[in-house]
């Protein structure tokens, strides 16, 4: 058996999930090393200096684990030349990423992340797309240096790149009743920020309550100390079909209101896999999804027809009709599919993939 640290700058939503089911999933010994979830800014500049100083015995495992919210090069650099092989798991990255409101653009981050992919001995990536987009975007973000600009490097990092999708919890999730609901659930589980575009979900449920369509609403999803002021106005505006709103922080909980749901909806602008609606499908929602982003890699193309959507309008074609005439039958067979995502099917990939970076 081997041993590996992880180390995991900012330990909490997706990034907390992931550790914590790779370290309790893996026939590997895998130690974690954490620091909370705020000044994700701070995290990139300082958790490596901080980790070198902190962490005791880092040399003598067969191999690190980092997300990206971590400079590579700065761990490189101080952990010196007996740092065992580093490997640099990219939940997201921050040329990609979309600004939020007020913010202003700095390209240092998305720099870290180039860097730190240079520097790393293996990169894991949790989707296709992700490592697509990454990579195609680096001649434009190095274009923009005034002068001496680097080669993007696109080929050295693609070697040594390997996508493998984070693991989901879906076995645990009861099976779904055949039947058609009367007033189904929509369900949003997403993070309460700007890059999961809630306007244009929350708008679309307006319009549907407008046309007093039968529904009812369910608002998951983890909170943030400023939230957009959507949340709000929405909760007022729908407060006679909502079932819940806010979230979980019991999953017990949790997973009782996925399986109360019917339809979970993404309107995301950024989305690198997409555990949420991952789950959400596991526990028998059918899936609305834009045509962007990760989602055409997670569904099966034979449900792309009826779970992709082009534009605003044809969601609220699709989601009409759905309502209307929901098929369980349909909803059935997309979970059955849905299972390759669970936990027991991905943790032999991650477990194959650290076999190889033992140390003889």
């Amino acid at each position: 058996m081997a041993r590996f640290l992880f180390i995991e700058p900012f330990y909490g939503g997706s990034h907390k999930y992931f550790a914590d089911a790779l370290i309790r999933e893996s026939r590997h010994h895998i130690d974690i090393y954490t620091f909370p979830a705020r000044f994700w800014k701070w995290r990139m500049r300082s958790a490596a200096v901080y980790a070198v100083q902190q962490v005791k015995n880092l040399h003598s495992y067969d191999a690190i684990i980092t997300s990206n919210m971590l400079s590579l090069c700065d761990l490189k650099a101080l952990g010196g030349p007996s740092l065992p092989p580093l490997i640099l798991y990219f939940h997201e990255n921050q040329i990609l990423y979309p600004l939020g409101e007020g913010e202003d653009e700095d390209l240092h981050y998305g720099f870290t992340d180039y860097t730190s992919a240079l520097c790393a001995d293996d990169i894991i990536f949790n989707s296709r797309y992700h490592r697509d987009a990454f990579l195609d975007s680096l001649p434009a973000f190095l274009s923009r240096f005034p002068d001496y600009k680097p080669d993007s490097s696109i080929n050295e990092i693609r070697s040594k790149s390997t996508i493998i999708h984070p693991g989901c919890y879906l076995e645990k999730l009861p099976q779904i009743p055949f039947g058609r609901p009367s007033e189904p659930v929509i369900l949003w589980n997403h993070r309460w920020e700007h890059d999961k575009n809630p306007e244009e979900f929350f708008e679309i449920c307006f319009t549907l309550a407008d046309e007093d369509i039968p529904f009812k609403l369910a608002v998951l999803g983890e909170q943030f100390a400023k939230s957009p002021s959507i949340f709000s106005i929405a909760e007022k505006r729908l407060k006679e079909r909502i079932i819940h709103f806010g979230y979980a922080e019991d999953y017990e909980v949790y997973k009782r209101m996925l399986n109360r749901g019917d339809i979970v909806i993404s309107t995301s602008f950024q989305e690198n896999f997409g555990i949420s609606v991952v789950e959400a499908i596991g526990s028998g929602n059918f899936p609305l999804l834009p045509d962007r982003l990760s989602y055409r890699e997670i569904i099966p193309e034979e449900f792309h027809k009826l779970c992709i959507y082009k534009n605003r309008n044809d969601l609220l074609k699709k989601l009409r009709k759905l309502i209307r005439h929901y098929d369980p039958r349909l909803v059935h067979r997309l979970v059955e599919k849905n299972k390759k995502f669970g936990w027991d099917k991905i943790i032999l990939q991650f477990d194959n993939y650290l076999d190889q970076r033992k140390i003889p």
